[in-house]
């Protein structure tokens, strides 16, 4: 009889067990372009905000790359959960900057995102090529850029890392199987994040007030990649 108890806990056991996932690995580089919407830069001291559309460069190519990674837990229902880290970068160019009143305007350490991801593939869909996996997935996180901004004249500069507000990520992608384990992949990513950084006051200046940059900044790329899952 106990043996009979033992056999059917380890069924229900067995039964009520989660399905193993299959942990996914991917690591990207790719093309980049960033816009915003009207951006408010309020100096250190200042009494009022000026508003500018700043045409932000990004340089995907030059040091420091732009590049991203994840890591995603497959359900055996093809919905996938993970979390997403992208490296970007954005500079305001000089008529902007001189506008501002500033020397310097850039997240270049980077413009970093960081996000929760629900992910969903459609292994099969692509008809006769079984290695062929389209995927789209989205995310919810935060906007965590290296702040850098130099204000003409001023003695001080902000250069630190600031949690800057909240950032969505859309993905749309193709994956190729190269083998059980490893695949390549490419993909079209849209990032939005509202950023609201501290600019800080000039240490020369007694009794001066911190500045404020404000800007949406949305971002598209092209990313080529590769996976490893196990």
């Amino acid at each position: 009889m106990l043996d009979r108890y033992t056999a059917a806990a380890a069924m229900l056991m067995a039964m009520a067990a989660p399905a193993a996932a299959e942990l996914e690995l991917s690591l990207y580089l790719g093309v980049q372009s960033a816009h915003s919407d009207t951006d408010s830069v309020r100096l250190p001291g200042a009494a009022a905000p000026v508003s500018r559309d700043i045409d932000w460069r990004v340089k995907p190519f030059e040091n420091p790359l732009y590049y991203g990674g994840r890591a995603t837990w497959w359900t055996q229902s093809d919905f996938g959960f993970g979390i997403e880290g992208t490296h970007a970068k954005a500079i305001a160019k000089a008529p902007d900057r001189a506008a501002l009143g500033v020397d310097k305007l850039e997240f270049t350490d980077g413009h970093n995102i960081i996000t929760a991801n629900v992910m969903k593939r459609f292994p099969g869909a692509v008809a006769k090529l079984e290695r062929f996996t389209p995927y789209v997935g989205a995310g919810v996180g935060v906007a965590i850029p290296h702040v850098d901004i130099k204000v003409t004249g001023a003695v001080g500069r902000t250069f630190d890392f600031e949690a800057t507000g909240p950032a969505v990520r859309g993905i749309a992608g193709l994956k190729y199987d190269l083998s059980e384990k490893w695949a390549v992949f490419g993909e079209y990513q849209i990032t939005w994040s509202d950023n609201d950084a501290t600019i800080d006051p000039d240490p020369t200046v007694p009794g001066q007030t911190a500045g404020k940059l404000e800007t949406e900044l949305v971002t598209h790329a092209l990313n080529f990649g590769i996976s490893y899952s196990f």
